[in-house]
């Protein structure tokens, strides 16, 4: 266990820092909405005279207040809310090619985006002024919060360009005669940090969805010669009209007679953006660096998941279609007739061993048993032969592990055809005829059945329940189509014994055994067939505990072996490029990625559109719940289970995924995995029956 827990920190390590990335992108993305400005209130009375009354440039420490506005015939022209990649390009050449300086209001998460651009600006000559981090009404917001949103734009600042500033203009804000208690409060607050706040004269309007250019310039053009703040923007939504609209205003002011001025040529201050210190310079790098870093992993990551989406839905609806065609098929097989021997290994079964030779014995297909005890302490063996049940061979020998218990099986078998069954698993009576009839074709090789959860009796039983109907009732019926079936299960699967012989028997390189083993046919072109006819009801993993330990051997055993078998991709047939390919995209490589995309789905939730977000997510839950009743149906089982469907996705779907990286973690690390045995309840047959159709009798 303690040699797991660094493995553990590592994924911690890696999720809790791609929450912190997408954090970080959620912040720069967050709160920013089209702006316009905020009604006022009738609550003036803590708003100075001399603000209500004087000019758009207002300094104030809270007890003393000055303003300052535009002489006559002058004009600052002030831009909001960028920069923008596509808009504050177009501006500047208008600016520049006639030559008037202006003032930009900056979000701090847009300079964090685009920090090249706030350096071209600064760099053309033009004031840069603080419009907050986020665009947030800081009339709203609590101290804490305001601090916040002015220092982080000012370390995005100091990143991008190596200076600070001076000036503020609170997000929504409008002219002075707009001024009421809660705004002055705000602009009382920076002043009091020693910020210039900025209001306007004149806005252009050209935030408004149906402003035309006729309406933006008759905005921002003063009465009888007045001079004026002008507001533009230059970011946060469409503003395809501004630079046109600039061009045609800036040019007919200057035949007018006004001047183009700065706010720091108006209050006569030597520069709005003094140099900022290496230590914010050094914190706004960093910003800026985490910022672009967080976009691009978040613009990464978007796409992948749009590829996995479009990947899982696309391979969904191929399983689907294989499977009712094979589902629709009228395969009919010549009869198979010939005795058949069924090798049950058991170690440590006792609890199940005599159910599962009950059920054998029952058969309606002759049949020779063969159970090998593989080292057991508990009795086993003893019980198996006390039964003294006819065609019943008992063999002991030393643990040697599963491969070895079935190869000796194998070795005493003496028929054509040999099943392979798990000593905590019942056979119906007709399991076995139906098992064998596909080998009637010469060219299969082995055949899968459909193995049926019998312990229904827990949540967790019936999670695996689910899992496996569609897993056999859907995916085994396209494996069996798309003739690329990785895995003929070891609780019911039967082979031919001159396939057997070709592979050499079963390997414990792998510690999935019947997975390897299947493999290794396929590679030798041997056809694997499903027969969903042939059911055999197992007893599965009553708890969490248990249900990890088997998971984590069968998805480490299924690494090993398409590790072994990797040749397989550039080999001739069907299975590498089809069988392969599925099981390291779909089962090994997407399943990896499943904690980011639930972190992912956070991040849309709280930073994103929620309503598209959540729409995606349960049109996905859609999908899968819609696919899992036709497997239901398909396989003919009572659809009460389901209810329990959209728990196994908040539960089992996340466990079965720490698993996989688990088992992928291991491997890496080298880490060689021994035989993990499971506590079995035993009473299969009580809670069966051991007569035909004991399927029906399971809900």
């Amino acid at each position: 266990m303690n040699i797991a827990k660094p493995r553990w920190v590592v994924l911690a390590v890696v999720v809790t820092l791609f929450a912190s990335i997408l954090v970080v992108n959620g912040i720069v993305l967050g709160e920013f909405t089209q702006d316009g400005a905020v009604a006022s209130t009738s609550d003036t009375d803590e708003v100075p005279s001399a603000a209500l009354k004087g000019g758009p440039i207002i300094q104030t420490d809270g007890s003393t207040t000055s303003t300052v506005s535009a002489g006559k015939k002058q004009i600052v022209l002030t831009f909001d809310d960028g920069p923008d990649p596509k808009y504050t390009p177009e501006i500047l050449k208008v600016l520049a090619e006639y030559d008037v300086p202006a003032t930009f209001f900056m979000i701090g998460s847009q300079i964090s985006q685009y920090p090249d651009l706030v350096r071209r600006v600064h760099d053309a000559g033009h004031e840069i002024g603080i419009h907050t981090y986020t665009h947030p009404d800081l009339s709203t917001k609590n101290e804490w919060r305001r601090e916040v949103e002015m220092q982080e734009t000012q370390f995005a600042l100091a990143g991008a360009a190596g200076i600070s500033s001076v000036l503020f203009r609170p997000p929504y804000s409008s002219t002075v005669k707009a001024l009421d208690n809660s705004n002055w409060a705000v602009m009382s607050d920076m002043g009091g940090r020693g910020y210039l706040t900025v209001v306007n004269d004149l806005d252009s309007r050209d935030w408004e969805s149906g402003a035309t250019m006729a309406d933006i310039e008759k905005a921002v053009l003063p009465a009888d010669g007045a001079g004026a703040i002008v507001l533009f923007h230059d970011g946060g939504g469409d503003r395809s009209k501004t630079a046109e609209a600039l061009a045609t205003v800036i040019p007919e002011l200057q035949q007018e007679g006004y001047t183009f001025t700065t706010v720091a040529k108006l209050t006569g201050m030597s520069t709005v953006n003094p140099a900022a210190t290496a230590k914010e310079r050094a914190l706004g790098v960093g910003l800026v660096g985490a910022v672009r870093v967080a976009r691009h992993v978040t613009a990464w990551f978007a796409a992948l998941l749009l590829i996995v989406g479009l990947l899982t839905v696309a391979r969904l609806l191929i399983v689907l279609v294989l499977g009712r065609r094979h589902a629709r098929s009228s395969r009919k097989w010549p009869l198979y007739t010939k005795p058949v021997t069924v090798v049950v290994p058991a170690y440590n079964e006792k609890e199940c061993i005599a159910d599962t030779l009950r059920s054998l014995a029952a058969s309606t297909h002759p049949i020779r048993i063969v159970v090998v005890d593989d080292g057991s302490t508990d009795g086993t063996a003893e019980i198996a032969e006390s039964l003294a049940l006819p065609n019943v061979t008992v063999i002991w020998q030393p643990n040697s592990g599963k491969p070895a218990a079935l190869n000796t099986g194998i070795a005493n078998a003496g028929t054509e055809v040999v099943i392979m069954m798990d000593g905590d698993t019942v056979f119906e009576p007709d399991t076995v005829r139906l098992l064998v009839q596909p080998f009637a074709d010469p060219r299969v090789g082995a055949v899968a059945g459909n193995a049926k959860i019998a312990n229904r009796t827990t949540m967790v039983a019936l999670w695996q329940h689910i899992e496996y109907v569609v897993g056999f009732s859907i995916d085994r019926r396209a494996y069996d189509v798309a003739q690329c079936m990785a895995t003929v299960p070891g609780a019911v699967g039967a082979f031919r014994r001159n396939a057997l012989r070709q592979v050499g028997g079963l390997s414990d390189d792998t510690l999935a055994e019947d997975t390897d083993l299947t493999m290794a046919l396929l590679r030798t072109g041997w056809r694997v067939v499903y027969e969903e006819h042939a059911r055999a009801w197992t007893e599965a993993p009553a708890t969490m505990p248990q249900l990890w330990r088997q998971r984590y051997r069968w998805s480490y055993g299924t690494m090993q072996a398409m590790w072994k078998h990797r040749r397989a991709i550039v080999e001739k047939g069907t299975f590498g490029r089809r069988g392969l390919l599925n099981l390291a995209i779909f089962q090994t490589v997407l399943p990896l990625l499943s904690p980011l995309i639930d972190v992912f789905l956070i991040y849309g939730l709280l930073f994103l559109n929620p309503v598209e977000t959540l729409a995606a997510w349960l049109g996905m839950l859609a999908i899968q719940a819609l696919s899992t009743i036709y497997a239901f149906r398909l396989d003919k089982e009572s659809l009460r289970p389901l209810w329990r469907l959209p728990l196994q996705q908040f539960v089992y779907r996340q466990l079965m995924y720490l698993v996989l990286i688990q088992s992928v973690l291991a491997a890496l690390g080298g880490i060689r995995l021994g035989w993990q045995k499971l506590r079995r309840t035993g009473g299969l047959g009580a809670l069966l029956g051991e007569k035909a159709g004991l399927g029906e009798k399971v809900s």
